[in-house]
């Protein structure tokens, strides 16, 4: 399992809190029993021992790997990461289906490859890398020529990342904690005199976006939620920084660079246009001297994700994000004529990189049938050739089920028409034995994430081996469908997105061929604690959940995350300082509605976890336990928000697996 969101990874060992309010519990109820078993850095307790027949059943689905795109080397060849034992890794591939060269070599998994441009004064690449999950990344320089690992950042307990290079590869920008261990402010390195310095240190959550083709100027950007950040520039040499009117006041922004010329910009926004709101990011260009602003993807009803431009400043290439749906389009530079491509796979587009020379663009392809691979597209003759051909545990992909995109009514109304929730549905190729198809509901984190048609193994397994669907909604508050979707959990309105859940399972019970009677729920992260939510609520409807590093109490979570997330937290849950949100806490929080969870529950945690303190998951099992109910709970020493190493993930998977065995199939 993958970590549930993309900021790099801290640690925190916080303690329970003493204070939390009195559980109504029926003192009749006697608390269960433990049977704890500790093996190397894993804590498992009431865990059955996991048959072999299991484990070697689930062995070719827990070894599919993918490889993502990471950049292209100044010789033409592709760095890419990918996992051969342990952890992901960097590699570089020099041919199409090439041999995977792997170049680093860490019991902890490397992110953040950050390759030096095309003419840098020297060739390798950026890397990030952590301890435990901890999310104290520190980076690091790989030189190509020595194959030399040089430590770049303080190596204490702050957090660095989202590196960005000039194009002389003669300074380094990226974001740091390392100031106070609460803001992320901007740090810039020369790397010829390794000498570094804080560039901006005006408090928040800050990201460096751009160097100026001259590397005198740096675009930032100051995040304060999904929904709300803004633009900057500053002047490298002084540190002057001059922030950028936003129109309308506030506006969510994705990417910014400058055009080639370094005059103009290109961005991504849901700025209002003429006075209009907008509710999709759009990708734009705006030339400040002439005050001329050009709206590129005005004609595309979604978001756009990402964008890159070429290294010569002919093309620039962008993804939008159609109902889950990547749809890649390049246009030439500067008179924005869309470039003619040659056909896609249908899936989700990863990164994009064009190459040193500018004639090629590579990008990860993923669906919901083949793991991440990096393709290449050749411009010129508009042909595509996949250069990656990652294994699927020597199993059949053409068995592999792709889901359809399904929307249910919900209980509320939008311009006077019934509200409908997107879900993937995965359903069995194969009929059920019992004539329905029990049915598990996959949720996501964030909660501003957006759950997308990509490859699960463990969506493979169920359907396939075990005969049962799955359901992977987006509810409200997910990203991808607007602004006001978006913003529909906002604080006090958290737990409309659990009804969303009832809704689900009220569409479920429509169905001829599912099962109403045999529904499990699965999340992690915000997705841990709507699993939590929807047993408090409907556990006469959810025979079995699976909770993974999920939030407990929002008011425990916020005083114990990580410093440097909490502020941006409260933007997205409320202040809990707030006696009025601190009051919807109380009463919407699982941990003070735990005797109202009656169904199965399994609780995985890792203890390193920064982001939902392994405190969260410790609460909710005891007070659960407190009603009688036999709750499985898994525990790792070495992870964190969510299990980055094969064997942890593999052995958490089985475990899962046994649990939907015994508690949602009744021990089929």
């Amino acid at each position: 399992m993958s970590r549930f969101d993309t900021n790099a990874r801290t640690v925190l060992f916080a303690t329970l809190l003493a204070a939390l309010p009195a559980l109504a519990q029926d003192p009749q109820v006697k608390p269960a029993e433990v049977r704890r078993e500790v093996v190397g850095n894993r804590t498992s307790e009431n865990i059955p021992q996991i048959p072999a027949a299991l484990v070697e059943q689930l062995n070719r689905y827990q070894n599919t790997r993918g490889a993502g795109l990471a950049g292209w080397t100044r010789d033409g060849c592709l760095l890419i990461s990918t996992r051969f034992a342990e952890t992901a890794q960097a590699h570089r591939v020099c041919q199409p289906q090439g041999m995977r060269e792997q170049l680093t070599f860490y019991p902890e998994p490397v992110g953040g490859i950050t390759p030096a441009p095309a003419k840098a004064w020297r060739d390798g690449f950026v890397f990030a890398k952590d301890k435990g999950g901890d999310e104290f990344s520190q980076l690091y320089w790989f030189d190509a020529a020595t194959r030399a690992t040089t430590l770049l950042t303080d190596g204490k307990r702050s957090q660095n990342g989202g590196t960005t290079l000039s194009r002389d590869g003669g300074l380094m920008a990226y974001a740091s904690t390392a100031r106070n261990g609460t803001d992320r402010d901007i740090w810039v390195r020369d790397t010829r005199t390794g000498a570094s310095r804080a560039l901006v240190t005006a408090g928040g959550s800050w990201g460096a976006m751009d160097f100026s083709p001259d590397g005198r100027e740096l675009l930032v950007m100051r995040y304060v939620s999904a929904a709300e950040s803004y633009p900057g520039v500053v002047d490298v040499a002084s540190g002057k920084l001059t922030m950028f009117p936003v129109d309308g006041g506030k506006a969510s922004f994705g990417g910014f660079a400058f055009a080639p010329d370094g005059k103009a910009v290109y961005f991504v926004s849901d700025e209002p246009l003429q006075g209009r709101p907008q509710e999709f990011k759009t990708l734009r260009y705006h030339d400040p001297a002439s005050g001329r602003l050009e709206v590129l993807s005005g004609t595309i009803p979604w978001d756009v994700g990402g964008f890159t431009i070429a290294y010569d400043g002919k093309h620039l290439a962008f993804a939008s994000n159609e109902d889950g749906i990547s749809k890649l389009r390049v246009l030439s530079l500067p008179g924005h004529e869309e470039v003619r491509l040659p056909a896609l796979p249908i899936g989700v587009i990863g990164g994009l990189s064009f190459s040193p020379d500018g004639k090629r663009l590579a990008l990860t392809l993923n669906s919901a049938t083949s793991p991440s691979d990096v393709h290449v597209i050749d411009l010129a003759g508009a042909t595509l050739t996949r250069w990656t051909q990652s294994e699927v545990g020597g199993l059949d992909a053409a068995n592999f089920v792709a889901p359809t995109l399904v929307r249910y009514p919900t209980f509320d109304t939008v311009d006077g028409r019934q509200r409908t929730i997107p879900a993937f549905y995965y359903k069995p190729a194969k009929p059920s034995r019992t004539g329905k198809y029990p049915v598990v509901i996959n949720i996501h984190g964030g909660p501003e994430g957006q759950s997308l048609p990509t490859f699960s193994s463990t969506a493979q397994y169920m359907a396939n081996e075990l005969g049962v669907a799955m359901l992977v909604p987006n509810v409200r508050g997910s990203s991808g469908y607007g602004k006001t979707y978006l913003s529909l959990d906002n604080a006090a309105k958290r737990e409309d997105s659990v009804k969303d859940i009832g809704a689900l399972l009220d569409w479920i019970a429509t169905q001829p061929e599912l099962d109403a009677s045999r529904v499990g729920v699965i999340g992690g992260s915000y997705g841990g604690y709507m699993v939590l939510a929807s047993l408090t609520h409907y556990s006469d409807r959810i025979r079995a959940g699976v909770d993974i590093v999920g939030i407990s109490h929002f008011g425990t979570f916020l005083k114990n995350t990580e410093n440097y997330r909490r502020d941006l937290r409260r933007v997205e849950y409320g202040d809990e300082r707030d006696p009025a949100m601190a009051a919807v806490f109380e009463r919407i929080s699982p941990l003070n509605n735990a005797h109202r969870i009656t169904s199965p529950l399994f609780v995985a945690q890792g203890r390193n976890d920064p982001r939902v303190p392994w405190t969260e998951a410790e609460q909710i099992v005891k007070a659960v336990r407190g009603n009688g109910q036999p709750v499985w709970y898994l525990l790792y020493a070495d992870e964190g928000h969510g299990f980055a190493k094969k064997s942890n993930n593999d052995w958490f998977g089985a475990a899962t697996i046994l649990f939907w065995q015994q508690h949602l199939l009744g021990g089929e």
